[in-house]
C-alpha cells in the first residue's frame, strides 16, 4: 500500500485530534501538563509533526518536540513525557538549541493498521530530527500490551521475549527492530488526575472504596482516596532511543 506523507502540515493538527479520540481512553486525554502545552506542538514545533494519507482518508500521524539535553542517554529522567513537554516550551523560551528530538506519539487509523506505517512514522520522525541536525531521537514508549498486565512492574515487563527470543510486546519490537535501543523505564512519564467524579465518568466504574483499582487500558493502578475526593494515575513508559 502507497501512503503519501508530509512534515509540517498545519492541517495536521485537526487529523491527530480525530484519531486521537478514536485511540485514546478518555482518562488518558486529562494529563494536565499535555494539555496546557499541546498547542505548542502546532504552533512551536510544526516542522516537527508528520502526517501519512492512504488516498482521501488520513493513515497517521506522528507528534514530537525537540529539547536540549546533555546528560548521558542513560541519564534520561523518570518524567518522560510530562518531561519532554516542558522542557521543550522551556528550551525554546530560552533559546536553547535542541540536540535531540522527543517522540510525543504516532496514531496509527485503525483500519489501516499491522501496515508497516509505524515503521514509516519513526522513519519520518527521524528525517525531522536530521533536517535541523538532530541526531538523536528519544521516545517515551507506551507498550501495547502492557494494559492487560497493569500489576507487573514496567522494568520486568520491558524484559519479556516471545517464543522467538524477541521482545514480547509488539510495539517494543517494532522499535528495536527499526534500529531503537531500550534505555530505561520512565516511571512516571504521564500523571493525570481527576475527582472521584472525574474518573467514574472517564471510566464507566464505580469507586466506594478507597484503594487501588485496575483500569482498563491503564498500565498500571489507579490509587482512588475517596477521603480527598481524588484519583491519580501515574503511567510508567520505556525510554527507546533511536539515531536519526
Amino acid at each position: 500500500m502507497n501512503f503519501q506523507t508530509f512534515i509540517g502540515e498545519k492541517a495536521i493538527e485537526k487529523e491527530q485530534q480525530r484519531l486521537g479520540r478514536e485511540h485514546w481512553p478518555e482518562f488518558m486525554q486529562h494529563d494536565a501538563i499535555v494539555e496546557k502545552h499541546w498547542a505548542s506542538l502546532y504552533s512551536d514545533f510544526l516542522a516537527f509533526q508528520s502526517a501519512a494519507y492512504s488516498e482521501d482518508r488520513i493513515a497517521g500521524v506522528g507528534n514530537s518536540v525537540p529539547i536540549r539535553f546533555e546528560d548521558k542517554i542513560n541519564s534520561l529522567p523518570n518524567g518522560g513525557l510530562d518531561w519532554a513537554m516542558e522542557k521543550a516550551v522551556d528550551d525554546r523560551t530560552h533559546g536553547r538549541i535542541p540536540n535531540m528530538l522527543v517522540g510525543v506519539q504516532i496514531l496509527i487509523n485503525p483500519a489501516l493498521r499491522n501496515t508497516g506505517l509505524s515503521y514509516t512514522f519513526l522513519d519520518l520522525m527521524k528525517q525531522a530530527a536530521a533536517a535541523k541536525g538532530i541526531k538523536q531521537v528519544a521516545l517515551p514508549v507506551r507498550p501495547t500490551f502492557k494494559h492487560l498486565y497493569p500489576l507487573i512492574p514496567m522494568d520486568e515487563y520491558m524484559k519479556w521475549l516471545n517464543s522467538k527470543g524477541e521482545p514480547f510486546d509488539p510495539w517494543i519490537r517494532v522499535h528495536l527492530k527499526a534500529g531503537g535501543r531500550l534505555v530505561s523505564v520512565c516511571s512516571e512519564s504521564m500523571t493525570i488526575r481527576g475527582s472521584i467524579a472525574d474518573w467514574q465518568k472517564w471510566t464507566g466504574l464505580t469507586f466506594q472504596s478507597s484503594g487501588i483499582y485496575n483500569v482498563e487500558h491503564a498500565l498500571s493502578p489507579v490509587k482512588i482516596d475517596l477521603d480527598k475526593n481524588t484519583g491519580e494515575y501515574i503511567e510508567p513508559n520505556v525510554w527507546i532511543v533511536h539515531k536519526s
